[in-house]
């Protein structure tokens, strides 16, 4: 009977002691977080929309004009030459030339080409001129350029008279105004020269004007 009493207070002090122990432990287990709720908790947060927010910089296309460098005449000229002392020749014709600008600046290389016809005592006469030089321009508000330059080269003329040869020194100075839109290829021209040449050993100095299209690539 000792023994049985022994044996039963040995069983409950153990019960006693596990409770306080389970006791002690349990708001720790009740308040420590789940591995899944720590790694959520370490994770930094991310707006999903924000994912998706566009750029600040805004994202378009915009129209690229073209510069370009290189400017085509043609047009109508008219081309008083005084062939020598009290004869003079009233000619009309055409004027080419091209004129090439780089890196689209106020200066660059420039040829030109005239022929030009007549009538001298009832013979057509003809005129042809080839030249090149330099060409300097100013660009002005509304489209406007202003340019000048100065070429030399060589003329031909028929037919042939009894004062000397058909070639000639040939020079040339002058300017015009071109009317050319921004950004497009066509504009127009109206010049102004004065040329130079030597026939029939004896200087002529005549006039010379044009108006016509000019086409920029």
């Amino acid at each position: 009977m000792r023994h049985f009493a022994f044996l039963c207070g040995a069983i409950l002090m153990f019960a006693c002691s596990v409770g306080a122990q389970l006791n002690s432990a349990g708001p720790l287990l009740l308040g420590s977080a789940s591995p899944a709720a720590i790694s959520a908790e370490a994770m930094p947060r991310v707006n999903a929309p924000a994912l998706n927010a566009p750029s600040d910089t805004p994202q378009g296309v915009y129209g690229v004009f073209q510069d370009f460098n290189f400017q085509a005449y043609a047009g109508y000229t008219y081309f008083r030459f005084y062939e020598v002392p009290n004869l003079t020749d009233n000619m009309n014709g055409l004027n080419f030339s091209v004129v090439y600008y780089p890196h689209g600046g106020w200066v660059g290389p420039d040829g030109e080409l005239i022929a030009a016809f007549g009538s001298q005592s009832g013979v057509t006469s003809k005129f042809a001129s080839g030249m090149g030089g330099v060409r300097l321009r100013h660009l002005a508000p509304r489209g406007l350029e202003v340019w000048a330059h100065g070429l030399v080269g060589g003329a031909h003329f028929l037919p042939q008279t009894a004062y000397g040869g058909l070639n000639a020194f040939s020079f040339e100075a002058g300017g015009g105004v071109d009317l050319m839109p921004h950004h497009r290829r066509l504009g127009y021209r109206l010049q102004a020269d004065m040329v130079g040449t030597r026939f029939f050993g004896t200087y002529q100095y005549s006039p010379k004007i044009s108006a016509g299209v000019v086409f920029k690539f």
